[in-house]
This record gives C-alpha cells, sequence and structure tokens, in this order.
C-alpha cells in the first residue's frame, strides 16, 4: 500500500520550520512589550492589587462575622426569652441586634440581626421599624427568606395598608411554596382581600388550599370560609 505523505502548509513551513520566521515573530512580540511595557506593567500591578484587596477583603469580612456570632449570642437569648428591647439595644455590657448591625454591617450576622430586629419591633406593635429592618433582610434560605415576606405583610395588614400587604403575602406564597408554611400565607392573602371587599380573589385563595393543602391545619377553615363566599359571589 503507497503512504500519502501529508503535505505541509506554506504557513506550517514558515512557522514551524524556519527558525528564521520564528525568531522574526519573538522579535515582533519583544518590540511590541517595549513600546507597551508601561502599559502591561499597570495591568499586571493591578490585577496584583485587585487579588490582593479581594484576599484582604474577605479575611476581614469572615473575621468582622466571627466576631459579630459571637456578641449575636446574648442578643438572640434575649429574644427567646422575649425581653424584647434588650435584645435590639443591649444590656449595656453586650451588643443588642441594632448594634450588631451598626458595627458589623455586610456581615452574615447583621444581615439575620435585621431579621430579629424586623421581628422584635413587630412584636413591640412598633410596625413601621419593623417593616424597615425586614425589608433589609435577605436569604437565600427557602423557608425564612418567605417567613419575612409574611411579617411584612403582618405589619403592612396592622398599619390597614392593604395595598402592600397583598404584595408581600403574594410573595411570600409564590416562594418555593410548600405544605408546611403557604397554605398559612395563603390564609392571610385570602382574608386580607375579602378585608377589601375581593372575594373572588378570596375564594379562589381559599380554593387552592382546599385543593392542593389537604393536609395543612388551614384546610377546614378555608373549606367553610369557600362555602360561605359561594354564597355571597
Amino acid at each position: 500500500m503507497v503512504k500519502i505523505k501529508k503535505q505541509k502548509s506554506k504557513k506550517e513551513d514558515t512557522l514551524f520550520e524556519s527558525n528564521d520566521a520564528l525568531a522574526g515573530k519573538l522579535s515582533s512580540y519583544e518590540e511590541l512589550f517595549e513600546k507597551n511595557k508601561n502599559t502591561f506593567s499597570i495591568i499586571f500591578i493591578s490585577i496584583i492589587l485587585i487579588v490582593t484587596f479581594f484576599g484582604i477583603g474577605n479575611y476581614y469580612i469572615s473575621s468582622q462575622n466571627r466576631l459579630a456570632q459571637e456578641d449575636m449570642f446574648q442578643a438572640v437569648y434575649y429574644f427567646e426569652s422575649d425581653s424584647l428591647v434588650k435584645a435590639l439595644n443591649g444590656d449595656g455590657n453586650n451588643y443588642g441586634f441594632l448594634e450588631i448591625i451598626d458595627e458589623y454591617n455586610y456581615t452574615k450576622a447583621a444581615n439575620m440581626s435585621n431579621y430579629y430586629a424586623g421581628v422584635s419591633y413587630l412584636k413591640l406593635k412598633d410596625y413601621d421599624n419593623a417593616i424597615n429592618y425586614l425589608k433589609s433582610f435577605s436569604s437565600n434560605d427557602e423557608l425564612i427568606q418567605a417567613r419575612s415576606y409574611s411579617l411584612i405583610g403582618d405589619a403592612y395588614t396592622e398599619l390597614e395598608d392593604y395595598q402592600n400587604a397583598i404584595t408581600f403575602f403574594k410573595k411570600a406564597v409564590n416562594y418555593n411554596p410548600n405544605e408546611f408554611f403557604t397554605p398559612n400565607y395563603l390564609l392571610k392573602l385570602a382574608l386580607v382581600y375579602e378585608e377589601l371587599g375581593n372575594l373572588n380573589e378570596a375564594y379562589n385563595c381559599y380554593s387552592k388550599i382546599v385543593d392542593s393543602y389537604k393536609d395543612s391545619s388551614e384546610y377546614q377553615i378555608s373549606i367553610k370560609n369557600k362555602s360561605r363566599l359561594e354564597g355571597l359571589i
């Protein structure tokens, strides 16, 4: 069998077989570097500085978060004991949630303190502050973020700002729906719709609970309310 030898292209001959061509290429790169060495130096130094500051920033935030978590322990204890004023403001020796938010901004502990502060103000019936702090909280957690939306809805309901209450109850309903908490958010939404006289939307909320959440504690009351609204619509 005759073997066919692959013919090299002129380009391949020039680049891979000619030492003069390779030397020429290297020379052109050297000339390019010489002409732009100041620019290349600035780019290189910038990259080094960015990497350095990023590392320092991560270390600082990690260190701050650790300290904040330690300081947060007593505030959580007061919160769970319903000593809400101390939970918010501290006791003179230990930080409260508000001080943690101020002192350790951008940490996970400060973010979580926004949630605790919002719930504390809600229990103290300071609904405006409750809304402000709960809105400052954000989480990827499937349950606690929806819970935060629902609590904001509760605060707006207490202020009789029903349109905003509907907005946040809807957010709670639609954020990772689950059989444990979503029925409660739907029930709250239905009750606000009834308060506004929007019986069709309230009926739809009760229907969703009846159809999709038969094992929930909201199921029985939703059956009753759905039947009641059928006679009114």
